[in-house]
C-alpha cells in the first residue's frame, strides 16, 4: 500500500485540510483533489454502492461525515482492504479532535489533524498504530514540562509575598515617619516633590537608568528547589514592582505531587513559617475499590518530620497526642528513644546530649494502617450506569462522607468517558462539572465536603456501554489527620522549657479509584 495523501473536503470538492505522504508538486494534489467531486457527479449509483472511484493512475477512497468527505489518495496498485481500513482510522480521529464538522470547527483543529495523520501514515505506508496511541502521541505531555511549571509557578507566588511583606514594612515606615514629623520623599501634595533631607544636598546631573543584567553563577543552580526559602527571589521581586504588581492575597502550595492516573490530588496551601522548630503531618491514602461493593485494598502511610532552623532549638522534646483507637501501627526513627515514646508519648534522641541535625527534615515518627474494612474509607462513591435501550445509559454518581471528623477540600472525581460520544447531558449535579473533549472524560469538582455536606449525587446521560465509565479516579485533601495523631507541645531537654513551634497537617490522596 502506497498512501499519496490524505484529506477533508465539502462535497463540493473544497479541501479544507490536505496531506501529503510522497514528494509530489502542489499544482498536482490541487489536480487530483479537483478530480474527485466531478468523479463523484459522473455516477450517483456508484455513490451509493461503494466508497471508492478510481482514474488512470489514482484511487480515491472515501468516506462521508456529515457534510464533509475524509479522503484517501492511493495508487492503484495498493491494497483495497487495507485502504479501507485506513480510511476506518482517519474516519475516527477527524472527531476526535473536531467537535463538529462545520468548516470552520475543521480549520481551527487543522493542525491536531495535521500531527495525527503524520502519527498514522509515514512515507507513505500505514504505522500499526491505534486511535488511544495516536492521541498520546499528539497531545505530547511531558512530566518534566509539568515539574517545571509546578517550580515556576512556586517560585512565583513566593516571590509575590516577599513583595507583599516589603510593601507593608515600607508602609510601616511611612506611617512612623509621619508621626515623627519628618515627610516622605512623596510630598501629601500628590507631587514627587524633594525631602528635606534630599533638598540640602546638590543635584547630580540624572543618570539613565537600566536594568541590571542577571549573572548565573557557575556552581550548582538553585533555582528549580522547590518549596526552598528563595533568597534568589529578591530579584524577581524587584522586577514585579517595576512591573506595578499589586498582590491582594496569597498562599503556597506546601508541596507538589506527581504521579497517577488523576495525576496526584492538589495539597493544601499553608504560609511558610518562620518559627525555628517546624513539624509537619503527612499522610497520603492509596484505595482500589470494586464498581458493585466491596475494598480491595486500603493503605494510608503517615509520616511525621521535624525542621529545626536554630541550634538554640536543637535539643528538643516533641510531645505527641495519639488518639487513634484503631490499631494503626506507628514505629519511631531508630535514634528516638522507643521507651520515651512508649510510656509518655514524647519523641526525643536516645543520646540526649546530641541535637537534632538543623536545617534539614527529619522522619521522627512513621505509621501505616492498611483494611478491607469498608466502614474505614473517608470517602465513598457509588456509581449506577443503567443502560437506556437507546444505544446509551442513564449514569447516577453519589459520594458520602462516613468520616464526620474530616473536612475534605478540593474533591474531584474523573469519570471516562467512551470515545466520540460528545458532551454528556447533565440534568443533575451538586457542586461544578466539566466535560474534558480532548481527554473523553467528565470532571466532578467539589470545594469542600464536610459534616455539614455529607453526601450529593450527579446525574447524567450519555452514549456507551455500563463498562464504558470505569474506572473512576477521586482525589482530595484534608487539614486533619486521618490517624489522629497531632502535636501538643515542644519543649526544651534542659529545663522542659516550651519553644515556639509551626505545626502543619496534610492528609490526601495518593490514588484512589473505583475499578
Amino acid at each position: 500500500m502506497v498512501l499519496i495523501a490524505a484529506a477533508v473536503c465539502t462535497k463540493g470538492g473544497k479541501a479544507l485540510v490536505s496531506r501529503q505522504f510522497v514528494e509530489m508538486t502542489k499544482s498536482r494534489i490541487e489536480g487530483l483533489l479537483a478530480a474527485f467531486p466531478k468523479l463523484m457527479s459522473s455516477g450517483k449509483a456508484a455513490q451509493q454502492q461503494h466508497t471508492f472511484v478510481e482514474t488512470e493512475s489514482v484511487r480515491y477512497v472515501y468516506q462521508p461525515l456529515d457534510k464533509v468527505y475524509v479522503l484517501l489518495i492511493t495508487t492503484r496498485a495498493s491494497n483495497i482492504l487495507e485502504d479501507l481500513e485506513t480510511l476506518r482510522l482517519f474516519a475516527r480521529v477527524v472527531p476526535e479532535y473536531c467537535r463538529t464538522f462545520e468548516e470552520s470547527e475543521i480549520r481551527e483543529n487543522a493542525f491536531n489533524l495535521i500531527f495525527a495523520f503524520d502519527e498514522i501514515v509515514a512515507l507513505g505506508y500505514r504505522e500499526n498504530v491505534n486511535l488511544a496511541q495516536i492521541r498520546t502521541f499528539v497531545e505530547m505531555d511531558s512530566h518534566e514540562e509539568k515539574v517545571y511549571q509546578a517550580v515556576r509557578q512556586t517560585q512565583e507566588r513566593d516571590a509575590k509575598m516577599k513583595m507583599r511583606e516589603k510593601a507593608k514594612e515600607l508602609q510601616r515606615q511611612r506611617v512612623e515617619s509621619s508621626k515623627r514629623g519628618i515627610k516622605s520623599p512623596m510630598s501629601s501634595s500628590g507631587g514627587y516633590g524633594p525631602s528635606p533631607v534630599a533638598a540640602s544636598i546638590p543635584s547630580e546631573p540624572s543618570k539613565p537608568t537600566y536594568q541590571p543584567a542577571i549573572v548565573k553563577p557557575n556552581g550548582p543552580s538553585k533555582a528549580l528547589k522547590l518549596g526552598g526559602r528563595l533568597k534568589d527571589a529578591e530579584i524577581f521581586v524587584d522586577q514585579l514592582k517595576s512591573e506595578g504588581e499589586n498582590v491582594n492575597s496569597f498562599q503556597t502550595p506546601s508541596s507538589v505531587v506527581q504521579g497517577g492516573s488523576v495525576s496526584s490530588s492538589k495539597l493544601p496551601p499553608s504560609t511558610i513559617a518562620t518559627e525555628p522548630v517546624q513539624l509537619r503531618i503527612e499522610e497520603k491514602l492509596s484505595l482500589s475499590c470494586g464498581r458493585d461493593g466491596g475494598l480491595h485494598n486500603m493503605e494510608i502511610h503517615g509520616l511525621l518530620t521535624l525542621f529545626i532552623t536554630d541550634d538554640a532549638y536543637g535539643r528538643v522534646r516533641v510531645q505527641v497526642d495519639n488518639r487513634d483507637n484503631r490499631g494503626i501501627q506507628i514505629q519511631t526513627h531508630p535514634n528516638v528513644d522507643k521507651e520515651l515514646f512508649r510510656t509518655k508519648q514524647h519523641i526525643a534522641l536516645k543520646n540526649a546530649t546530641k541535637p537534632f541535625p538543623l536545617n534539614t527534615d527529619v522522619g521522627v515518627l512513621k505509621w501505616r494502617f492498611q483494611t478491607q474494612d469498608e466502614n474505614m474509607i473517608p470517602l465513598t462513591i457509588n456509581c449506577w450506569p443503567a443502560e437506556n435501550g437507546r444505544g446509551g445509559c442513564d449514569v447516577n454518581i453519589e459520594f458520602e462522607l462516613q468520616d464526620d471528623r474530616l473536612e475534605l477540600n478540593d474533591v474531584v472525581i474523573v469519570i471516562p468517558l467512551p470515545h466520540g460520544c460528545g458532551a454528556p447531558n447533565v440534568s443533575e449535579c451538586e457542586g461544578e462539572y466539566q466535560y474534558e473533549a480532548r481527554k473523553n472524560q467528565l470532571t466532578w469538582q467539589l470545594p469542600v465536603v464536610d459534616s455539614s455536606n455529607k453526601s450529593g449525587a450527579m446525574e447524567f446521560s450519555c452514549q456507551g456501554h455500563a463498562n464504558d465509565f470505569f474506572p473512576i479516579n477521586v482525589s482530595f485533601y484534608s487539614k486533619r489527620s486521618y490517624a489522629e495523631i497531632s502535636v501538643n507541645d515542644v519543649v526544651l531537654v534542659d529545663d522542659g522549657t516550651s519553644v515556639k513551634y509551626a505545626a502543619d497537617s496534610n492528609f490526601f490522596t495518593e490514588k484512589y479509584e473505583i475499578l
